[in-house]
């Protein structure tokens, strides 16, 4: 064989091997490319994001747009073709695959977890805007979760509210546990608690279960040293009338600040937040209205560019990451709590956006 065949055939089969195991072989990336945005203010797939029923809710114009992020899934792996692909493209993000799942998280565990998150990231949503709103938002401590073949297994039950703890009063969730590790494992603790049930049926009205609730006695399991009866005591919050989020497919805590403007803006006589702009965001929230960061953050810019924003409510912690490599036409816009994005959105309303906390690369305003 002449030997510029034989040297065509063997970088031929060298190329080919190289292909197989571009495709072949798994590489520990996962890839975030921009997702969905969603106007809170507006509707989904034909219903209202933000349902208030019991509350006079008034007009609201423009966008308050909360940004999401597509990525592969725990169980997927990417190939190395995939990783030099996203490397490549500037609308996507190849990270490490334990940046976002930890190791040995299934799909189903990564499903789960993410709704929790975002349920919870509703409810502080809902707290965080009555806040604003100086509404009151009643407070109670529930039972949230009964570890099995713990001693509370088959006494107490999720839904539960634990009015007291071997007579003193429960006023917030963590004086459960200060309660109960007062005993030594072996002894007795008695809940004074007001049925799931019944609770439920209170709060269904917007109002406080009343009475004066029934005393289980418990006898204290012992976890590393410590009295524990096998509970999961949380807050549970009483609205003073129904709020719903109606939005599926989504999960994550990252919607909570776009979820709270979006219920002070229905709830505000004449408000009209965005004075017609659109305003686009990210960020946690807590009950007391901080905003807290997010992960991929440069993909939500990204998606908020796309759909047509002009402002990019940016958590104060993702303001350098953001300002590295911020779409042509989107002004970023730090924000640390509600109160911060409630006066930046006065002054985009009232087009005074000269004075408007920015963000930098090195995170300055």
């Amino acid at each position: 064989m002449p030997r510029r065949t034989a040297t065509l055939l063997a970088s031929t089969l060298m190329l080919i091997a190289l292909l197989c195991a571009g495709v072949l072989i798994p590489v520990p990336y996962a890839a975030m490319s921009p997702g969905p945005t969603v106007n809170t203010l507006g509707d989904h797939e034909g219903k209202p994001v933000l349902q208030i029923s019991g509350r006079t809710t008034y007009p609201t114009s423009g966008h308050l747009n909360m940004t999401t992020v597509q990525v592969t899934g725990p169980d997927y792996r990417m190939n190395l073709f995939e990783a030099v692909y996203g490397w490549l493209d500037p609308d996507r993000a190849v990270v490490p695959h334990k940046t976002l799942y930890p190791e040995g998280q299934t799909a189903q565990q990564a499903d789960q977890q993410n709704a929790e998150e975002f349920t919870q990231s509703q409810e502080s949503a809902k707290v965080a805007a009555l806040k604003q709103l100086n509404i009151p938002v009643a407070t109670q401590t529930v039972v949230g979760a009964v570890v099995k073949d713990k001693p509370a297994d088959g006494k107490l039950h999720a839904g539960d509210v634990i009015k007291a703890v071997d007579g003193k009063a429960v006023t917030q969730a963590g004086d459960v546990a200060k309660f109960v590790t007062r005993h030594k494992p072996g002894e007795k603790v008695v809940f004074t608690v007001i049925p799931a049930k019944e609770a439920a049926a209170a709060e269904q009205q917007g109002k406080r279960p009343e009475g004066p609730g029934a005393d289980i006695a418990l006898t204290t399991a012992a976890d590393g040293g410590r009295a524990v009866v096998g509970i999961q005591a949380q807050a549970d919050h009483i609205f003073p009338f129904h709020i719903d989020v109606k939005l599926a497919d989504v999960g994550g805590p990252s919607a909570g600040l776009m979820f709270a403007l979006g219920i002070v803006d229905k709830l505000t006589p004449g408000g009209n937040l965005t004075g017609g702009k659109f305003v686009a965001g990210t960020g946690t929230i807590d009950d007391q209205g901080n905003v807290g960061p997010i992960g991929g953050i440069s993909m939500k810019t990204i998606g908020a560019r796309d759909k047509g924003a002009e402002f990019f409510l940016t958590p104060k912690e993702n303001c350098g990451a953001a300002a590295k490599d911020t779409p042509s036409g989107l002004r970023l816009v730090k924000v640390g709590t509600i109160g911060d994005a409630m006066k930046a959105l006065e002054k985009i309303r009232t087009n005074d956006t000269a004075g408007l906390p920015s963000c930098s690369p090195a995170g300055r305003s």
